[in-house]
C-alpha cells in the first residue's frame, strides 16, 4: 500500500506583504535621518573639547616635568618628540606626552600660541569652516572658554 503525502503549503512573503514592510521602513527612516542629520556636527564639536581637553593635560603634564610650556615655534610637536629650542625642556619624557598629535574633526591642526613661559598659552580649533568667528559647527572653539 502506498500512502500519499500531502504537499507543503508553500511558506513565504507575499509581495503585499513586502511591500508592507517597505513602507514602514521607509516611513521611519524619513523620520528618523533629518533628526540625525544635525546630531555629526554636535558629535564634531564634542570630538574637539575632548581633544583639547587631552592637550591641555599633556601640556600641563610638560610644564610641570620642563617647568614652561613649549614656545609657539616648538609648537604642539614638543608633547610627541623631544623638542629642540628655547625654552629647553631638560626633563622630556622619553615616552612623550602624547602618542600622536590629534587633528581636529575637520582634518586641520590645533592651533597653539605660547611664548614659552609658565604664563597663558591659546589652544583652539576654528571649527568647520578654518576661521576665525562663526557659529553652530564653524564656531570657533578655544581651551580658554571651557
Amino acid at each position: 500500500m502506498h500512502v500519499r503525502r500531502k504537499p507543503a503549503l508553500a511558506t513565504g512573503f507575499t509581495l503585499i506583504e513586502i511591500m508592507i514592510v517597505v513602507v514602514i521602513l521607509s516611513v521611519l527612516a524619513a523620520l528618523v535621518v533629518p533628526s540625525m542629520m544635525g546630531k555629526a556636527g554636535d558629535a564634531r564639536q564634542v570630538a574637539a573639547v575632548s581633544d583639547i581637553r587631552t592637550i591641555v593635560t599633556a601640556l600641563e603634564m610638560y610644564r610641570l616635568e620642563n617647568f614652561t610650556y613649549p614656545s609657539t615655534d616648538q609648537g604642539l610637536k614638543a608633547l610627541v618628540k623631544k623638542p629642540s629650542g628655547y625654552p629647553p625642556a631638560p626633563n622630556w619624557n622619553p615616552n612623550g606626552y602624547l602618542r600622536k598629535l590629534p587633528i581636529d574633526p575637520w582634518g586641520k591642526a590645533y592651533l597653539y600660541i605660547s611664548p614659552g613661559t609658565d604664563g597663558e598659552f591659546t589652544l583652539l580649533t576654528l571649527g568647520s569652516d578654518g576661521r576665525a568667528g562663526g557659529s553652530g559647527e564653524a564656531k570657533d572653539i578655544n581651551f580658554s572658554d571651557l
